[in-house]
Order: C-alpha cells, then sequence, then structure tokens
C-alpha cells in the first residue's frame, strides 16, 4: 500500500505493524511518497488520526463482552464468548487474548515515522492562507501529540506484560524483529521522561488555538500529558511491578498525582455535578461533564453497545454485561456503612433502598423501568435469566448505554460514545492510594501533598452524596474502604481487570461471582437471595498477559512466568 493512499484511509484503517512481525517498511517507497505527505497540514494529520483511532477504548471488544466480564463487575449473558477464556484456562501463549498488542504496536510506528520524517515543516504553499498560523501551530502540535501517544501506547504494553522492547525510532522490520526486551522499570521511565519532556510545550487549552475549535476536543493537552504520567507512577508504585516496596515510587506516584490536581484546579477543572454526564453520547461538548474528563477517546455514532447491552426481550437486543452482585454489594449505604456492617440498616428484603446513589447510576434492577419499560428479571420474567441470553445476576447495565438509542429494525438510530480514557475523580483516588502507603495511615498529610488520604477519597464520595471516610481506621481497614470506592466509582471503566492485578490481589475477588434470584410472590411482592452463580479459576500467570507465542518464535521474547 501507498503510504499517500494510506493516509486517505486513516481514520479507518488499521496498519499492519505488529510488534516484531512488521510487515511494511516504510524505507521502500520512493521519495515521492514522503513529499507528497509533506505538502499539506492535513496530509501529515491523516498520521494523528490513525494514532488516535489506535488508543485503547473498551465498547465490547470480545464480540460485546467488555473486559469487566472476566473480572466480578460483571457476566456477559452469551455463554461461550471468549471473555470465558480469560477464567476457564484456555488463555495463554496461542490463546493471548489482547486486543491491544497489535494496536499499540501500529499506533508506536506510527509515532515513530511521524516524528521521524514528518516535523519540521513549514509547508510554504499555503503561507498566504487565512488559517495558516493556526494550522501551523497545530502541525507543530502533532510532535508532542505523538510523543504523548507513543508514551500512552507503552503504558498499555507495560501494563499488560512488563518487560517490552524499546522502540523510540522507525526502523525496518528485520531492526524491530531484533530488539531485546527492556525491564518494566526503563519502560515507565521512558514515559515519565516523555511525558516530563512534553508538558510545558503541548498545546494546554485547543480552543484558543482559534481554528478549528469543537472537532479539537479528543487531542491530548498538557492534562492528558499529566494524567499519563501520574497513572503511570501509581502502577510503577504497585506491587505487581514495585516487587521489593520501593517507598520511593509511592512517594514518586504521591508527586505526579499531586501534580496533575493541581494544575486541572488552576484550569478550572473540578468534579463534574452530575455523574452520569460524563458517560453520555453528548460529554464531548457538555460543560459540567468537561469539567471532570481530562481525555475521552470519542468513537463513530453507533447503535452496537445498546444492541450488545439493552435487556434482553427487547427487538435486537443481546443482554449484554450484566452487573453482578458482587458490585452491588459494594454500594454503600447512604449513611456510609457497608451492608453487612453493624447498624448499616440494610434490609434483604429492600436491598436498593438508601444505597450509594451511583449504584442507581450504573445497575438496572427489577422493578424500574429500564429503558422504557419494567424490569421483569424475576424468575419467570420477561428480562430473567431462564430466558436465553436473560441476564444470568439479575441486573443490566446502565453506564455507557444510550438509554434514547432504538435499535429496532424500524427506525433505529444510532449515537457517538466517548470512552473515558482520564477524569478527575480517578488522580484523587490515586493520589489516596499513593498518600496511604507513602504515611501509612488513610490521616497523615504525606510530605509534598496537600491532603491526606481520606481528603482525597472524601472529596469524591461527597459527589455522591456519601458521608466522609470513618476516622479511626487501621491500614488495612482504609486501604479495604479505598478499593472499594475505586470499584464503585470507576465501574466499567476498564480499571478493575488491571487492579486486581497490579494489587496482586485476583484471587481474593475473582473466584466467587454472584448474582441475586428474584422470586414473584402470589401478592405481587419479592423474595430476594443472593446466590453463587459461577466459581472460576485464578492461576498467578494471568497477572500478566502472554506474549503471543508467534513473537516468543519470531523474536526470542522471554516468555512470561507461568505460560
Amino acid at each position: 500500500m501507498k503510504i499517500k493512499n494510506l493516509l486517505y484511509a486513516a481514520s479507518a484503517l488499521v496498519l499492519s505493524l505488529t510488534s516484531c512481525s512488521d510487515k511494511m517498511n516504510y524505507d521502500e517507497y520512493v521519495i515521492n511518497d514522503d513529499e507528497y505527505i509533506k505538502e499539506m497540514f492535513g496530509r501529515v494529520g491523516g498520521f494523528m488520526t490513525a494514532i488516535y483511532n489506535d488508543l485503547d477504548y473498551d465498547f465490547g471488544n470480545y464480540s460485546g463482552a467488555l473486559l469487566s466480564s472476566a473480572t466480578d463487575e460483571s457476566v456477559y449473558s452469551h455463554p461461550g464468548n471468549a471473555i470465558e477464556d480469560f477464567y476457564n484456562g484456555s488463555f495463554g501463549p496461542t490463546n493471548d487474548l489482547n486486543k491491544n498488542w497489535t494496536k499499540a504496536w501500529d499506533g508506536i510506528s506510527y509515532c515513530n515515522l511521524l516524528l521521524d520524517k514528518f516535523t519540521g515543516l513549514k509547508f510554504p504553499d499555503y503561507t498566504l492562507d487565512t488559517h495558516y498560523n493556526e494550522e501551523l501551530r497545530q502541525y507543530k502540535n502533532y510532535e508532542y501529540e505523538a510523543r504523548w501517544a507513543r508514551a500512552y501506547f507503552y503504558f498499555e504494553l507495560v501494563r499488560d506484560y512488563r518487560n517490552v522492547p524499546l522502540k523510540i525510532h522507525d526502523m525496518s522490520a528485520d531492526a524491530a524483529n531484533a530488539l531485546p526486551q527492556v525491564s518494566s522499570d526503563s519502560i515507565f521511565n521512558f514515559i515519565d521522561s516523555e511525558c516530563a519532556a512534553i508538558k510545558d510545550s503541548i498545546i494546554v487549552d485547543y480552543s484558543e488555538v482559534g481554528y478549528p475549535t469543537k472537532s479539537e476536543t479528543g487531542r491530548a493537552n498538557k492534562l492528558a500529558v499529566m494524567a499519563l504520567r501520574a497513572r503511570a507512577a501509581l502502577y510503577h508504585a504497585s506491587p505487581l511491578f514495585n516487587t521489593t516496596g520501593d517507598k520511593s515510587l509511592w512517594e514518586e506516584a504521591l508527586r505526579r498525582n499531586q501534580e496533575l490536581i493541581t494544575e486541572a484546579r488552576a484550569e478550572g477543572k473540578s468534579l463534574s455535578s452530575d455523574y452520569s454526564a460524563m458517560f453520555t453520547s453528548t460529554s464531548w461538548n457538555d460543560a459540567n461533564a468537561q469539567k471532570e474528563i481530562i481525555f475521552g477517546h470519542r468513537t463513530a455514532a453507533s447503535n452496537a453497545f445498546e444492541k450488545y447491552n439493552f435487556p434482553i426481550g427487547m427487538e435486537n437486543a443481546g443482554g449484554g454485561n450484566c452487573p453482578t452482585q458482587n458490585l452491588v454489594d459494594a454500594f454503600e449505604m447512604k449513611n456510609g456503612k457497608a451492608i453487612d456492617e453493624e447498624g448499616s440498616g440494610y434490609d434483604p428484603q429492600n436491598p436498593y433502598a438508601n444505597r450509594d446513589s451511583r449504584l442507581e447510576l450504573i445497575v438496572a434492577r427489577n422493578g424500574e423501568v429500564w429503558p422504557n419499560d419494567t424490569l421483569k428479571t424475576y424468575d419467570g420474567g420477561a428480562n430473567a435469566g431462564t430466558v436465553t441470553y436473560g441476564t444470568p445476576t439479575g441486573y443490566y447495565l446502565k453506564k455507557y448505554v444510550n438509554k434514547s438509542t432504538i435499535i429496532k429494525n424500524t427506525g433505529a438510530s444510532s449515537f457517538y460514545h466517548i470512552w473515558i480514557t482520564f477524569r478527575l475523580a480517578e488522580f484523587y483516588l490515586n493520589y489516596a492510594e499513593a498518600a496511604l502507603n507513602v504515611t501509612g495511615d488513610g490521616y497523615t498529610r504525606p510530605s509534598g501533598g496537600t491532603m491526606t488520604a481520606a481528603d482525597a477519597i472524601n472529596i469524591v464520595r461527597k459527589r455522591a452524596g456519601q458521608p466522609d471516610i470513618e476516622t479511626g481506621l487501621s491500614f488495612e481497614e482504609f486501604k479495604k474502604k479505598y478499593e472499594n470506592e475505586r470499584f464503585v466509582e470507576l465501574a466499567f471503566e476498564g480499571h478493575r481487570f488491571y487492579d486486581l492485578r497490579r494489587w496482586e490481589e485476583a484471587p481474593e475477588h475473582l473466584t466467587e461471582i454472584r448474582g441475586m434470584q428474584i422470586t414473584r410472590n402470589g401478592d405481587g411482592s419479592y423474595t430476594y437471595s443472593p446466590r453463587v452463580i459461577s466459581t472460576r479459576q485464578w492461576n498467578n500467570a494471568w497477572y500478566l498477559f502472554p506474549f503471543p507465542q508467534k513473537d516468543v518464535l519470531n523474536c526470542g521474547y522471554t516468555q512470561n512466568p507461568g505460560y
């Protein structure tokens, strides 16, 4: 494929450059191809389009199943889906399951090509254009966007595999194949140094450039750079990667998350007053949602996510990723107590009364109207698990689902979906985790920090209407509260799968999955009976993804332990 043809299709095409098995060598192209690209702003911009398209998101990457359905967040209602391979023993080098491996290497190859061949241009034929200066400024910014994206792709790879090759220049397939793996410390240090180098050069606010405006909301800015740096620092400090318990890594994570919070506040960011507004089709231009969103990946208009996740019983609905009782039980009572805590007031036969407000925004349950009819998930009900592909847990998913979508054969409608890569609430929670591990308790303000761990968590809880976290908790008790807060606040945003791995706590949470059996009584009341719906395997090898077998054989990679 000629490069110029690639650029015309950049928004739709994924380039076939995958790790060490690269199929294409850009050096094979004649100089006319490079010159063709260099003629116009938009042709170089095509690379940035392709780069952004390769960033990860999850609106059903496993034939409708979310990665959440490989955790205790949800169960996919279609038995036999590939998501089950994560916990049924089929996960391995010949069935590596990773949807990010190819795209991350594709993205890195695009970034290296742009950085090595298409920076420093002036576009002299366009100097008299009305918007030349604005376009030139945005073009110059591509260098920083590409470096940010390359660092993000490396975050994906180190998060998933730990020790991977570091490819920072455009090179032939043979040269790429010969690159050695480097340590996760080296990859995290690369991410940190790249973010440090570009954070004060990349555009802060694209609306101030003047041309274009709204179409630029999906581009990385200074806060996105700082957010990547802060999240990567937290992962680096976590037990999966910080195998010696180096406290200085937690101190680094604290600094980076503090810096992000300080900068976000200085730019006028705060938590959105409406939690659910961030997960709608219009969050990209909703001022309230944008107060909190740091970076979101907008996908093309579609109704596929709703077809996957609307309740069974609707025309063309698939049932989809059904929240578990594990998740539902994690939502506290409004008084701040866990449902099994003395004095909580929890009524097992009125289980959704007086609960954390986020429960209603994330989980659809029996008896409520969702999306436009009353849900009947009781045994024998129209939306129950007794119906083919009906909910196995008693619940359906609300978060990210656009209830206005029409999925019928007649009059179907489609909407944007915006995957939230970074939002401010995550970084308050990240800060809390780092502060807890630096100070050893939740109530001491760490040196260099502006908050205690409890202060940071309470900012997030306040938006949900939950009381402050209780005082006097031990380290382990506070840690449990913190992890629970993260579970509910960030549900279905792609964090749970990786949190349980970086904490090395998967066996405690992923081996027993619970649902709710609901029986409709003769008088119209219901009996609620929580139950175990499946027991799953766990193998400690699964803390990391296996390298694809072809790359182990062709590139000489050292396979991750246990595979």
